[in-house]
C-alpha cells in the first residue's frame, strides 16, 4: 500500500520546483543560492540547520575571561574598514550586549564590513587582553537577525552560510519558513505506515521537516533528525536490497565443479599452511561457485591476511572446470605483484589438454596493463579467444574494447573502493554471469559496510598467516636529534641485512607535486642521513618500466632503502624490509597508514615504523595514537570513523549516492539496521515499488541512471 499521506507534496516534486518560484527569490539571490548548491525547493529544506542558538542560555560580555572559548550574542554598534599599506584589509567592530562591549577584528575579510550597524550577531572566539581591554581576532560570527526583522522564537536555527556567495543564516531561515509555508496546505507525502511510525519510534515526515527547521523544544530537533535520518538510509538500503535481488532474480550463475583435482593439487604444493580463516573463506567462496545463483562476495581482509591465495583457489576452481578467470587490480604496481605471485604460487600446476602431445601443459596466465605492447595484447587477445591463457590478470585494460574472454567463469576486483559499481558490470559484462569475488585490504566497520556493500555476502580474514613478524610504531617529533636517532636504527638494520621504506607526505591533489615532494626527499637522504646506502625511487609519475625496474632491484635486494609515495600503498610484497619511516604522517588519513605500515612485518623479523609528525590538529594527533595503540586493521576501520564520521567512508564506491546530510556513523547504527529492516519489509510486498510509486521516485533521484536495472515493472 502507498503511505498514508497520498496527497501530499513528493520530494520529487520539491526537487522539480526551482527556487526562484519563492516570491522572495529573485534573479541575484537564486545565483547566490546556487553558488551554495541551493537551486531547488527540496535542495532549501534539506539545508539543515548545523546547530540552534538558545536565547535562554546567555553569555554576557562583562563575564567573558582571557583565553576561554565562548559564545556570546549581541548587536553591532560600529564597523569600520582599514586597509593598511602593503597590509591585509582589517575590519574592527564594537558588540554590545547590554552588560559591555567587545571588539572583534577581523583580518583578510573585508565582506565582514558589510555588516549594517545594530545587525544582532552571535559570536564564537577566544578573547584576549589588547591595550587593556577584551577583543576577539577573526571569530565565527552568525547574524541571527537583520535589523527590522526580528525572530521571536526561543531556538534560533543556525544554517550554513556562505560569506563568498553572501549568503547569511538568516536568510536562509526566511526562504525555509516561506517554502515550509508553502507546504502546508497540502503536507508531504509519507511512505511509512502507521505501524513503523510507531514501531521505530518515529515522527511523520511533515512533522520532521517542520520541527528540524521551526523547533520550539530541542527534543523535537532530535526527533525530527531521527526520522530524517531514518528517510536517508532507508533509501540507501532500498538501493541495495533491491540490487541484490535483481542480481539473483536475473541471473542464472554457473555452477562449478568442486570434484577436480586442479584445486587440490594447488592447496597441496603451498609452501605454508592456510590459516583457519583461509580455509573457511575458501569454503565459503567455493559454496556459492558451485551453486547456481551467481556470487557476489566481497572479502575483508587484514593486511597481509592472505586474501591473494583465496582469490587464486577461486579462480583456479574456474579453470579446473573449463573456463577463465580475470584480476583486476586497481593500479599497475599492484597488478604486477598479483601477477608474480599467482605465477609463483601457480606456476608447477598443469591442466589437461587433449590432442596436446603430452595431454597437458601449464595454467596460462598472463599480465595486461596500459604498458603491455600492441604485439603482446594481440597475443593475450589471441590467447583469451582460444582458451590458452586461463588467468588474466589487470587493470582498467581489462574491460577496454578488443578484450573478450571465450568463456569466463570468475572474476577477482582488488581494492573494490578504488572501482565504481559501473566498472565492475563491465567486466562482468565480459562473460556469462561469471561468479564475482571483490576484496579490500581497507576494513570496513560492519555498519557502514551495510551501506557501502549491502548487494554483496561478505566474508572476513583477520588472522594472519604464521611467520608474521610484530610491528612497533613510535611518533616521532621534529626535533632533529629525535629524527636522527631514526636514521640510525635504519641504517643498523640494513647493515644486518635488511631494507627500508621512506615515505613521503601526501600532497594533496598533484600526483606532479608528491613525485617532487619524493625526488627532492631521494636526492636529500642521498647527501645526508643516508649517504652511502644504495637508495631507490618510486612514484607515480615514472614510466612504468622504470616502476618495475626499481620494484624489481628492490625485491632482489639490490636496493637497501627505497623512497616512494603512496604508489607502495597496496600489494608490495617485500618480507625482507623491517623498517618504515613515514615523512609528516599526520596528513594521512588512518587506513592509508594502516596500509603503508602493512608494507612491513611480512617477513620473521621484528618491524618498526616510525611517524615523523608534528600534528596541528586533535584529530591528527587521535590517528597517530590509534596507530601506536593498534595493528588490527578492523578495529582501526571503528576508530576511523569515530574521529572522521561517516563522510570519508564511502569514496568512490558510493556511486550515485548522495552525501548524507544527517546521517552519521556509527552513531546512528540502530537507525541503519531498523532502515534495512523496512527496505526488506517494503519490496518483500512489493518487489518493483509499483505500490509506492513516490518511494521509488526517491530510490530513483538518488542513484539516477543506474537505477533502471533494480526493478521490473
Amino acid at each position: 500500500m502507498e503511505g498514508r499521506d497520498k496527497s501530499g507534496l513528493t520530494l520529487r516534486e520539491l526537487r522539480d520546483l526551482p527556487v526562484t518560484q519563492l516570491r522572495a527569490v529573485g534573479p541575484k539571490l537564486s545565483e547566490q543560492l546556487g553558488e551554495m548548491g541551493i537551486a531547488t525547493v527540496l535542495d532549501l529544506i534539506e539545508h539543515y540547520p548545523r546547530r540552534y542558538h538558545d536565547r535562554t542560555n546567555v553569555q554576557e560580555i562583562a563575564q567573558l575571561k582571557p583565553d576561554e572559548e565562548a559564545t556570546v550574542t549581541g548587536r553591532i554598534k560600529k564597523v569600520s574598514l582599514r586597509r593598511p599599506p602593503r597590509r591585509r584589509p582589517i575590519v574592527e567592530m564594537e558588540l554590545f550586549d547590554g552588560t559591555s562591549y567587545l571588539k572583534l577584528t577581523f583580518f583578510n575579510q573585508e565582506y565582514r564590513g558589510k555588516i549594517p550597524e545594530n545587525t544582532e550577531v552571535s559570536v564564537f572566539g577566544r578573547p584576549a587582553i589588547n591595550r587593556g581591554r577584551l577583543q576577539m581576532i577573526n571569530p565565527a560570527v552568525d547574524i541571527l537577525e537583520k535589523v527590522g526583522e526580528p525572530f521571536t522564537g526561543v531556538l534560533l536555527p543556525i544554517y550554513p552560510q556562505s560569506g563568498k556567495a553572501g549568503i547569511h543564516s538568516w536568510q536562509i531561515r526566511k526562504l525555509v519558513s516561506g517554502a515550509l509555508k508553502r507546504c502546508e496546505e497540502r503536507s508531504f507525502y509519507d511512505p511509512l505506515e502507521k505501524e513503523w511510525l510507531q514501531t521505530y519510534d518515529l515522527v511523520g515526515r511533515a512533522t520532521a521537516y517542520n520541527d528540524i527547521h521551526r523547533p520550539d523544544k530541542i527534543d523535537k530537533v532530535f526527533r525530527a533528525r531521527k526520522r530524517l535520518t531514518f528517510d536517508e538510509f532507508m533509501r540507501m538500503q532500498l538501493a541495495l536490497v533491491a540490487r541484490k535481488r535483481a542480481i539473483e532474480r536475473e541471473s542464472s550463475g554457473l555452477s562449478h565443479r568442486i570434484d577436480g583435482e586442479l584445486v587440490p593439487n594447488f592447496i597441496k604444493n603451498l609452501p605454508f599452511a592456510l590459516t583457519k580463516d583461509q580455509e573457511r573463506v575458501i569454503d565459503e567462496v567455493f559454496s556459492d561457485m558451485a551453486s547456481p545463483g551467481p556470487m557476489h562476495r566481497l572479502l575483508q581482509g587484514e593486511v597481509g591476511s592472505g586474501k591473494t591465495v583465496v582469490a587464486l583457489a577461486a579462480l583456479l576452481l574456474a579453470v579446473q572446470g573449463g573456463h577463465q578467470g580475470a584480476f583486476m587490480a586497481p593500479t599497475e604496481v599492484l597488478a604486477e605483484q598479483h601477477a608474480l605471485t599467482l605465477r609463483a604460487l601457480a606456476g608447477a600446476l598443469r591442466i589437461d589438454e587433449p590432442g596436446s602431445l603430452l595431454g597437458e601443459r601449464p595454467v596460462g596466465i598472463s599480465l595486461l596493463t596500459n604498458k603491455t605492447t600492441a604485439a603482446q595484447r594481440r597475443q593475450i587477445t589471441e590467447g583469451l579467444s582460444a582458451g590458452v591463457v586461463d588467468i588474466v590478470v589487470g587493470t582498467h585494460a581489462l574491460i577496454y574494447d578488443g578484450i573478450e574472454f571465450s568463456r569466463l567463469g570468475a572474476i577477482v576486483i582488488d581494492e573494490q573502493h578504488r572501482f565504481g559499481v559501473e566498472q565492475r558490470d563491465l567486466l562482468r559484462g565480459k562473460g556469462n554471469e561469471p561468479d564475482v569475488l571483490v576484496m579490500t585490504a581497507t576494513p570496513i566497520p560492519r555498519t557502514a559496510a551495510m551501506l557501502i556493500y549491502g548487494d554483496l555476502d561478505k566474508s572476513e580474514l583477520r588472522s594472519l598467516p604464521a611467520g608474521r613478524s610484530p610491528i612497533t610504531t613510535k611518533i616521532v617529533g621534529p626535533s632533529s636529534l629525535e629524527r636522527g636517532e631514526v636514521y640510525e636504527v635504519l641504517k643498523e638494520e640494513v647493515k644486518m641485512g635488511r631494507q627500508a621504506f621512506v615515505i613521503c607526505a601526501l600532497v594533496e591533489g598533484s600526483e606532479k607535486l608528491e613525485a617532487k615532494a619524493a625526488t627532492e626527499e631521494f636526492d636529500r637522504l642521498g647527501r645526508e642521513e643516508l649517504s652511502g646506502l644504495r637508495l631507490g625511487l618510486l612514484h607515480g609519475q615514472m614510466p612504468s618500466a622504470d616502476k618495475e625496474s626499481v620494484m624489481q632491484e628492490f625485491r632482489n635486494g639490490v636496493l637497501d632503502v627505497l623512497v616512494a609515495t603512496t604508489v607502495v600503498e597496496v600489494g608490495v610484497d617485500i618480507p625482507n624490509a623491517t623498517i618504515m619511516i613515514i615523512e609528516d604522517a599526520d596528513r594521512f588519513g588512518l587506513l592509508q597508514l594502516h596500509q603503508l605500515r602493512g608494507r612491513i612485518g611480512r617477513g620473521a623479523h621484528a618491524s618498526q615504523c616510525f611517524l615523523l609528525a608534528e600534528p596541528s590538529t586533535s584529530e591528527g594527533q587521535a590517528r597517530l595514537e590509534a596507530m601506536c595503540e593498534s595493528t588490527d586493521g578492523f578495529e582501526l576501520a571503528e576508530k576511523d570513523l569515530e574521529i572522521r564520521g561517516s563522510g570519508a567512508v564511502f569514496g568512490e564506491r558510493q556511486s550515485g549516492f548522495t552525501d548524507l546530510k544527517l546521517g552519521r556513523l556509527p552513531r546512528d547504527e540502530p537507525v541503519v539496521i531498523a532502515a534495512r529492516q523496512i527496505a526488506e519489509d517494503i519490496l518483500n510486498s512489493d518487489p518493483n515499488l509499483s505500490h509506492h510509486t513516490h518511494l521509488r521516485e526517491e530510490v530513483e533521484d538518488l542513484l539516477g541512471d543506474s537505477v533502471d536495472f533494480l526493478f521490473k515493472i
